[in-house]
């Protein structure tokens, strides 16, 4: 589902999209934007809250990290501003593959998370900054327009865990981010967090998303956040390999 911004002229004729061209007779200087998240009313709020800007255009809207892909290579934006939780794809792999695909775009996680792993995640994927959702509106269209220009943004929060992981590591004394994929696999299961391990276990033993969000109380965004972080921790490729990783570990019965 795209959501498509009502300007004039209109967008080009067929997709409610707007070329680069036709925003660029309106505003030279205007900083090219896509929404991608999916609550509704909160890309209304971010597209109602930009608007009030007049170097700032969203020229397209994405609920999933999917279609985030999809328009970030057809409309050339110059910041796609970006959920971490998203269906279809989520946040981390969408920012990976525009990258991939669209090197010039640059992206900016809006998100809740605060936890370190998620920020590690977004900065390995290529993202050039990330805010927290709580921030101000001063601050998220500040973020906006540094990213837009080159800049790197990050929320005080973050900052503060990226000087910490840094300093940490300067004195041998900071916190693992994972192994790297040739490491021992004892050295890589170590390296989860205690939730990303309760929801390995449960993946290797063949539970659902849904499953795993009941069993936990967490909310399925929350359980695919964490499935995301075990593969890449542990370096796998697909749940095959996971469920062998598993068995490997002990911690799922073959039998079964």
């Amino acid at each position: 589902m795209l959501r498509h911004t009502m300007t004039t002229p209109p967008y080009a004729e067929g997709n409610g999209l707007a070329p680069r061209d036709a925003s660029a007779a309106q505003s030279p200087a205007a900083i090219r934007l896509l929404l991608a998240d999916d609550h509704d009313i909160l890309r209304d709020g971010l597209r109602a809250l930009l608007g009030l800007t007049d170097d700032i255009k969203v020229v397209g809207e994405a609920h999933t990290g999917r279609e985030a892909v999809d328009l970030a290579e057809r409309l050339q934006p110059d910041v796609v501003l970006m959920d971490m939780s998203m269906p279809e794809l989520d946040g981390v792999e969408a920012c990976r593959r525009i990258r991939q695909q669209t090197p010039e775009v640059r992206v900016l996680f809006l998100t809740m998370h605060e936890a370190e792993e998620y920020f590690f995640r977004a900065l390995r994927a290529g993202a050039a900054g990330y805010i927290i959702k709580r921030t101000a509106a001063s601050e998220l269209v500040a973020a906006v327009r540094a990213v837009a220009r080159g800049d790197a943004f990050l929320s005080p929060s973050v900052a503060q865990a990226l000087v910490t992981e840094y300093t940490g590591r300067a004195r041998g004394t900071g916190p693992s981010r994972g192994s790297p994929p040739d490491a021992p696999e004892e050295d890589r299961y170590n390296a989860l967090t205690t939730r990303e391990k309760e929801v390995f276990k449960l993946v290797g033993e063949g539970h659902t998303n849904q499953e795993i969000a009941d069993l936990l109380h967490l909310s399925i965004k929350t359980v695919q956040a964490h499935r995301a972080a075990v593969m890449e921790k542990l370096g796998l490729r697909d749940i095959t390999h996971l469920v062998r990783f598993a068995v490997r570990r002990g911690l799922v019965d073959p039998e079964r």
